[in-house]
């Protein structure tokens, strides 16, 4: 079979997979390039939509490929020009979507544009891909983001003037990105509607360097200057790979002082807080702390019920409560594993006709499942872990000693236990020396109570439990 042929086949299976906006925005534009040895060439725009296709879609694809051929084929996905891609019916609407931007789509803070570098005249300019479906509106607020999402929102709504920088961090895959797109995205509806010329950039803080790098090889460092420091919102992914690069940190020290003298809004974001980055130069750190430091900590089981939920009914998929139950208990890392499940889980169901059921979850999510199984903490190893943080020893843990330097730690364990295994109250008292299920009830109060009013011993305790998660 050609490889235009086997594609086209394989589009009109993907239609019915995705919504029509998500198969116009990225499947449509995807190019086809050699099919050869069950390997199939597709051709991107950039570094981030191949990552993002890697992420999210490739395992839809491969799946789909695999029931039309009955064979295994590998997806690959490669950076090409897609210069003359703008000559196709479908670009050319497009584009004509573009420029008009009508009303209906700047009140859905979604720009009617497909997601890569545009230049609509003299309305806006976007450096970079901004991806439409990261927006306010479908990001799921909760305890662990509340702070950071506001933060984020007032920002878009007034650049350059409420926190700015603003730096957001948190471990991967738990929305900063998200929120990055959303502030430009918003940033970019404003402009529109009032009418007003902008430049947005969003650039990972890893293609910053390699253009950067590019730039001095080919002596063309001012128009690499230019770029960056002529722009009204500047949107930086990934900031803590500036470890260690000196040259690097100096040319992003002179680009975040001429934006933040000329009162342009810089967002960042990392995956460690300030103080855990290293080798970050000392100016840096101070100036990264100008404005707001927020940060986004894992969902809780009943958080991540909650994105399933919104992602289902963003996805049209028909998915009952006891799935969204399952797989919130079982998938606990992050954001983007969620979103990856049922994007698998909602794949395998288009192709084999299965129903939304906890039986065809523990098939189509085989892998990922048991891999989760396979990283969750047991009872013992929560006890080791605090007993180690909190210098006691296990066996004190487990004793009737009731001093404060015993007693709150072995509640933290017991809470701990609740949140991260699966074993039934009176298992957990069991393993503390024989207490009772009441007795661990208790303790879970007590530590959720400290928490709400101590912010010390709600990082600490967060902290215990992302180590212990990952």
């Amino acid at each position: 079979m050609l490889a235009n042929q086997l594609w086209e086949r394989t589009c009109e299976r993907l239609k019915k997979i995705f919504t029509a906006e998500v198969y116009r925005l990225w499947i449509a534009r995807l190019k086809v390039l050699d099919y050869e040895s069950n390997i199939l060439s597709l051709g991107v725009w950039d570094e981030f939509a191949q990552i993002w296709f890697k992420e999210n879609y490739v395992s839809a694809l491969e799946a789909t490929l695999r029931e039309i051929t009955g064979e295994s084929i590998t997806v690959q996905l490669q950076v090409v020009s897609f210069e003359d891609h703008s000559e196709s019916s479908e670009e050319q609407e497009d584009s004509s979507q573009t420029e008009k931007l009508t009303e209906s789509s700047v009140s859905q803070n979604m720009p009617a544009i497909p997601p890569t570098v545009y230049t609509p005249g003299t309305t806006t300019e976007v450096q970079n891909i901004l991806n439409p479906k990261y927006t306010f509106e479908s990001f799921v607020v909760g305890d662990n983001s509340s702070m950071a999402h506001a933060a984020a929102m007032a920002v878009a709504q007034n650049p350059g003037q409420s926190y700015n920088p603003l730096f957001i961090y948190g471990g991967v895959g738990l929305g900063k990105t998200h929120l990055l797109h959303a502030i430009g995205n918003r940033v970019i509806a404003n402009a529109v509607k009032m009418g007003k010329r902008v430049r947005v950039v969003y650039v990972t803080l890893e293609k910053f360097l390699n253009e950067y790098i590019e730039a001095v090889r080919e002596q063309k460092c001012d128009r690499f200057r230019r770029k960056y420091r002529r722009v009204d919102v500047l949107l930086i992914d990934d900031v803590q790979f500036l470890t260690g690069r000196e040259g690097l940190q100096e040319e992003f020290f002179h680009t975040f002082n001429d934006l933040y003298n000329d009162k342009k809004q810089i967002v960042l974001t990392s995956d460690r807080s300030l103080s855990e980055i290293k080798k970050l130069e000392e100016r840096l750190v101070s100036r990264f702390s100008w404005g707001l430091v927020t940060d986004i900590q894992p969902p809780n089981v009943d958080l991540r019920m909650a994105i399933l939920k919104q992602k289902a009914k963003d996805m049209n998929f028909q998915m009952p409560d006891e799935v969204c139950v399952f797989l919130a208990q079982k998938i606990r890392a992050n954001v983007r594993e969620l979103e990856g499940a049922l994007i698998r889980m909602g794949s395998y169901i288009n192709l084999t006709q299965a129903s939304w059921s906890i039986e065809t979850a523990k098939v189509a999510l085989q892998d990922l499942l048991s891999r989760q199984l396979a990283q969750a903490p047991n009872i013992e190893d929560i006890q080791k872990k605090v007993a180690t943080v909190y210098d006691i020893r296990v066996a004190d843990l487990i004793s009737k000693k009731r001093p404060a330097n015993i007693a709150f730690p072995r509640q933290v364990a017991m809470y701990l236990c609740r949140e991260l295994t699966h074993q039934p109250l009176i298992a957990i008292g069991e393993a503390f020396g024989g207490r009772d299920h009441g007795t661990v009830i208790h303790a879970c109060k007590v530590v959720e109570n400290q928490m709400d009013v101590d912010d010390n011993v709600r990082n600490s305790i967060q902290k215990l439990k992302n180590e212990l998660e990952y």
